[in-house]
């Protein structure tokens, strides 16, 4: 990914924001241009809360290329309270301790370093949380 594209998509990575549509309520995430059919005034920014629940995880014991320095990492879709499903890395938390429906927040956290020209990539991830 360049680094043009990381600026363009850092209020998405570091605040979680969506769109929320001005008539029906519905809220999506991530960000997207409206429809050939749609009115683009209906859709306007919407900050997420960050909160959610597991839908489903799984943990990764090969990392893809890119990814190896990270070792076995778990990966969630989270359902977000606003209803959106995200995909998402899990942190600060223990494997044996994971469990559909746990309680989620979202935090910020270095997804990578882009190498040679110093470029620290931070983003969303989400921890277990209590409510």
């Amino acid at each position: 990914m360049s680094i043009a594209r990381h600026w363009r998509e850092r209020t998405v990575r570091y605040r979680l924001e969506g769109q929320r549509h001005r008539h029906t309520g519905e809220v999506r995430f991530p960000v997207r241009p409206p429809a050939l059919d749609e009115d683009p005034n209906d859709w306007e920014p919407y900050q997420l809360s960050g909160l959610g629940e597991i839908y489903s995880f799984s943990v990764i014991r090969q990392a893809p290329a890119g990814f190896a320095s990270l070792g076995i990492y778990p990966v969630a879709l989270v359902r977000l309270a606003e209803g959106p499903l995200v995909t998402a890395q899990l942190t600060d938390c223990d494997e044996a301790d994971l469990a559909i429906g746990m309680p989620v927040e979202m935090v910020t956290r270095r997804l990578m370093d882009t190498g040679e020209d110093g470029v620290l990539v931070y983003g969303y991830k989400f921890r277990p949380c209590l409510r």
